[in-house]
């Protein structure tokens, strides 16, 4: 395992900005990006990995401590059959060829989401991933696949009820901790931001439970065009906000 990320945080050269903890990211407008340009939807989808990429070296630079994006919703599986298998080609192309970089770079990765309707070569390959990096200490990326917010915390509620059916939790014990634990994202700080790019300008069922203080940042550029400087660009509209979590006093 690698000690140290193989670039240098490029925060100290924006002494303004105000560093988020967590960044969420909906990676919205491939589609729409290959459309502009006359291409095949699974040209955005390769784009959209290399804008991936970009941005996880980004998170590492500016010292961003975890990054969840949104790659594959529950609900995705109404899209044709030959797109859903490309996607998933594509994830395996994905830690294919980058476990070894980001392994290097002292990555930890996590895929959340259900396992229910994934192959088990898939599967194993996600077990490979996580086992592969669970120990490094740098950039924790969390990719949401075949996942919905609505889902998750209804599994969340099963796994509650379960305790309470069996003894081990009382009903008046359950707190929103209690519910935070049951989560895929038990132990990680909630997200400071979710970013979405293509313009659109909604959640759709991503960190529901989790984003009910993040800022929202909507951004007119697709997916594959979210380049380092669209990401300073978010860090600066979030240092220049200010947090109360509904309280009077701005909060850093």
């Amino acid at each position: 395992m690698s000690s140290e990320p193989a670039s240098q945080p490029r925060a100290a050269a924006h002494p303004e900005l105000r560093i988020p903890a967590h960044i969420g990211v909906i990676m919205d407008g491939n589609g729409r990006w290959a459309k502009a340009r006359g291409k095949p939807r699974t040209e955005g989808h390769i784009a959209g990995v290399k804008a991936l990429r970009a941005t996880v070296e980004n998170c590492i630079n500016y010292g961003v401590g975890y990054l969840t994006v949104f790659s594959f919703s529950s609900e995705n599986w109404t899209r044709p059959k030959d797109e859903i298998s490309f996607i998933f080609g594509l994830l395996r192309r994905f830690v294919a060829s980058d476990l070894e970089k980001l392994h290097r770079n002292n990555v930890r990765v996590k895929i959340i989401g259900s396992r229910e309707g994934l192959d088990d070569g898939l599967r194993r390959l996600i077990a490979e991933v996580e086992a592969t990096t669970a120990m490094n200490t740098g950039l924790k990326l969390q990719v949401a696949f075949n996942y919905g917010g609505k889902a998750e915390i209804t599994e969340a509620v099963r796994r509650i009820g379960s305790l309470v059916a069996t003894g081990r939790l009382k009903p008046e014990d359950i707190t929103e901790d209690t519910i935070g634990r049951a989560l895929y994202t038990a132990g990680m700080p909630d997200p400071d931001i979710i970013i979405r790019t293509s313009g659109e300008q909604r959640v759709s069922n991503f960190l529901l439970w989790q984003s009910a203080y993040s800022e929202l940042v909507f951004v007119e550029d697709n997916w594959p065009d979210f380049d380092e400087a669209a990401f300073v660009r978010v860090l600066e509209d979030y240092s220049g906000r200010e947090r109360r979590y509904g309280g009077v006093e701005a909060k850093q």
